[in-house]
């Protein structure tokens, strides 16, 4: 940050921005008087506010970081900002070369004060600044060295006002306004900063001084990148709620309807995409990636459209397949699901993919991200921004958007009826107050998630897409209650998980009374013959059939079985919810998680 005013209480405010991502130390710098001051903490950002209370910064030209550990602890040494006598840096990512860098500037006397890697780039650019000590030129000689995923901002202690800026692999922007000038990592950081953001792209090199930026390529050439509206959609404050994350599972009515609104056509009966840039949605085959959540909402999307839109879907783990080098469906297309559209393994999953020819399309949360700009097409989900770490609206959005797309895509296919087609847009349209009713269904959920606090495992169970349901009511449940918890599909209960029923053990099993529900019913009375406490998330008619087994049982509204596993995720979301609750566990910001990974 660049102001004629002191930064540091901006800093320390736009770090408060940042909590949600997850972090485990804080620290600020900023330039007096031609020194580089800082203040740096391990734990929560109170911790760093204390400190610069008692000790307060005046720099006019600052930075700030919090920091989630990789290479080394929590500790203050580790915390960002780090320094030498001349330069000062921030960093997201990773240097893959660090340790050959470590060890040939510690050759030429570098001093390290730290376990990191993050520290080795201030060292680099001091060494560059003794052989050229014009800042630009040693800053890109420096990132010139460096081997990884990165964004990098650094600041010279003879040359204040002048911020310089360095992106590979992870986020950064920039936002002028009037003299001062902003750089992040995520546009909530900057909301209220400015009023246009730029976003830079991988290889950029930037210059930021007051008011003004100047970005270069990776080939070293002068570019313009556009000017973006900054701003976030919807609140960041707990509006009046103990947490991020119950505020959140609460606003799902909300965010649902306006993700399926926006793919309704003015009639209110067909559902419309907007312009997918020759992505064919028609095609015979598709992949769908993703990682944590956003994979288990593609194994969702996987059902709807082979059962509905009848086209051969593959769903993989970004990470997985990025590197087993899969070969891509001839004449398909991909879908690549991401909260944040910066998520490093589903972006580099989606640049393979387009190397090999694959047309993509994103369903994204956050507009100008990554994902978004890179990706053919694009699907926005609506759900805002999503600060709890343990992911809920956003999941519902995504659901919503790949449901949208299954009836577009059916349609395309000729694979639905008119009738068909308008029970389906009916069924999607009525979803929001299913979910609404389901959230209310679940608010009186005290007394078992007491019980699910005393339990070291939890298994769940599903069949169809309360399978993938199901893995990700478990993520969710040892996110952030820390208990061990993994799901099955029902079916698979024989093949060896039913040797861990005992007393103890407790089974949440997610089975509307459908089709398969009497083959779960079967599964919940074995399950019940070896002493198991059984959680039954149903309807009332599947809640009656299973009274003699279950020993506690959660009645959801009657709803379309083709939107019935969005409605069925909130019960789920508030057990993991009111466990953590009785247990005592920071919510909103579970330990040794971030909210968007954005290294691999």
């Amino acid at each position: 940050m660049i102001s004629a005013e002191p930064v540091s209480a901006r800093l320390i405010e736009g770090l408060k921005r940042l909590e949600y991502r997850g972090y485990d130390s804080a620290g600020i710098a900023t330039l007096e008087a031609g020194r580089i001051q800082r203040r740096r903490a391990p734990g929560k950002i109170a911790a760093l506010e204390k400190l610069h209370k008692r000790k307060p910064l005046a720099g006019q030209t600052g930075i700030g970081h919090t920091r989630w550990a990789t290479h080394g602890g929590p500790t203050k040494a580790n915390a960002h900002p780090h320094a030498t006598k001349n330069v000062a840096i921030v960093h997201n990512g990773i240097i893959e070369n660090h340790r050959a860098l470590r060890e040939e500037l510690a050759a030429c006397g570098a001093h390290f004060e730290s376990e990191t890697d993050s520290e080795v780039i201030a060292h680099l650019i001091t060494a560059e600044l003794e052989a050229d000590p014009v800042p630009a030129r040693a800053f890109a000689a420096a990132i010139a060295r460096l081997e990884g995923a990165f964004a990098i901002v650094a600041m010279i202690a003879e040359a204040p006002g002048l911020l310089l800026v360095a992106r590979q692999g992870s986020p950064l922007a920039i936002a002028l306004k009037g003299d001062e000038a902003f750089v992040g990592s995520d546009a909530i950081a900057l909301e209220g900063l400015a009023d246009q953001i730029i976003y830079l792209e991988d290889g950029d090199v930037g210059l930021v001084e007051p008011g003004h930026a100047q970005i270069l390529d990776r080939d070293g050439a002068l570019v313009s990148r556009s000017e973006q509206p900054l701003f976030c959609q919807g609140s960041v404050s707990k509006a009046g709620h103990a947490h991020y994350m119950l505020k959140e599972i609460l606003e799902q009515p909300a965010t649902t309807e306006r993700t399926i609104a926006q793919y309704i056509d003015d009639k209110g009966n067909k559902i419309q995409m907007p312009d997918l840039d020759g992505v064919d949605i028609g095609a015979d085959r598709a992949i769908i990636i993703g990682c944590g959540t956003a994979h288990y909402a593609g194994r969702i999307g996987e059902y709807w459209l082979e059962g509905i839109a009848g086209i051969a879907v593959e769903t993989d783990i970004a990470s997985e397949f990025h590197y087993r080098k899969a070969p891509n469906p001839t004449g398909g297309f991909g879908i690549f699901v991401s909260q944040s559209g910066e998520t490093a393994d589903t972006l580099a999953a989606l640049k393979h993919a387009q190397g090999q020819g694959l047309k993509s399309l994103a369903i994204v949360n956050v507009p100008e991200s990554t994902i978004w700009r890179t990706a053919d097409a694009r699907l926005p989900t609506q759900a805002g921004p999503e600060i709890g770490v343990a992911s809920t609206k956003a999941f519902t959005a995504q659901l919503c958007a790949l449901a949208c797309l299954t009836v577009a895509a059916a349609r395309k296919r000729k694979r639905l009826s008119s009738q068909e087609e308008t029970r389906l847009v009916t069924a999607l349209k009525e979803m929001p107050a299913r979910l609404s009713e389901a959230i209310s269904a679940s608010s009186d959920l005290d007394a078992i998630a007491e019980d699910l606090a005393t339990t070291r495992s939890v298994l769940f169970l599903g069949r169809g897409p309360y399978y993938p349901l199901a893995l990700e009511a478990a993520l969710k449940f040892k996110e952030i209650t820390y208990i061990h918890a993994e799901a099955y599909a029902a079916g698979e209960l024989k093949h060896g998980p039913i040797a861990l029923i005992d007393k103890d053990m407790r089974i949440v099993v997610i089975a509307p009374h459908d089709q398969l529900f009497e083959k779960t019913l079967s599964n919940m009375q074995e399950v019940a013959a070896r002493g198991g406490r059984i959680i039954l998330i149903s309807d009332a008619a599947g809640c009656a059939a299973a009274k003699d087994v279950a020993h506690h049982s959660i009645a959801l509204p009657a709803c379309d079985p083709f939107t019935a596993p969005i409605v069925y995720a909130a019960p789920a979301q508030m057990l993991a919810y009111l466990t953590a609750c009785s247990l005592g566990v920071d919510v909103d910001q579970p330990r040794n998680l971030a909210k968007s990974v954005t290294v691999e």
